[in-house]
């Protein structure tokens, strides 16, 4: 499987050990991170374009990841979510990592460099790695919602923009019993 990395300097000694372990594992490890160090860098584009080559490879039928990271990993994540076609997921334990695939077909993984520990990191992506989408009928219709929403702005209907009965007059209303 191709997995496309990034981070920022935050990350850069973690990535290096990533994509060594990505590699032995027998994975095409493509980073998009900084190829210098620079403690004023921004992850933003870094991210963004990982995202950009998963979505890319995914359109072409190319088994793809993405795995970005950072301090906390949120940042990350909300730049590669901005790529369209991306569903990156924030994850901090074995758990969140499966459902993240299971649930959500998460195709970005986020993860904070300084939050855990390298091996701890390390069994988060690969479990997201091993784990497929089942493709349960619950969270297919779910993602496609997600997808038409980014697409042309389509939602479901909001069931508030229903006025409810009014109460007649001679109905009352008790707040204590909702």
């Amino acid at each position: 499987m191709r997995i496309h990395i990034a981070t920022d300097h935050a990350g850069m000694e973690f990535s290096t050990r990533l994509q060594h372990h990505l590699a032995e594992a027998g994975h095409d490890v493509v980073d998009h991170g900084p190829v210098t160090y620079d403690p004023l860098d921004d992850y933003p584009a870094f991210c963004i374009r990982a995202a950009q080559a998963v979505a890319e490879d995914q359109a072409r039928g190319i088994p793809t990841l993405g795995v970005v990271f950072g301090g906390s990993g949120n940042g990350e994540q909300i730049a590669a979510n901005k790529v369209r076609g991306i569903r990156a997921a924030l994850v901090w334990n074995i758990a969140t990592a499966e459902l993240a695939r299971e649930h959500n077909d998460a195709n970005v993984i986020a993860i904070g460099a300084r939050q855990h520990t390298f091996d701890e990191a390390v069994g988060f992506i690969d479990r997201f790695i091993a784990t497929p989408f089942p493709g349960e009928e619950r969270h297919a219709r779910r993602i496609a919602q997600l997808a038409a929403y980014e697409t042309d702005g389509t939602l479901e209907a909001d069931p508030r923009a229903v006025k409810p009965d009014v109460l007649d007059a001679s109905e009352t209303f008790d707040p204590e019993a909702g």
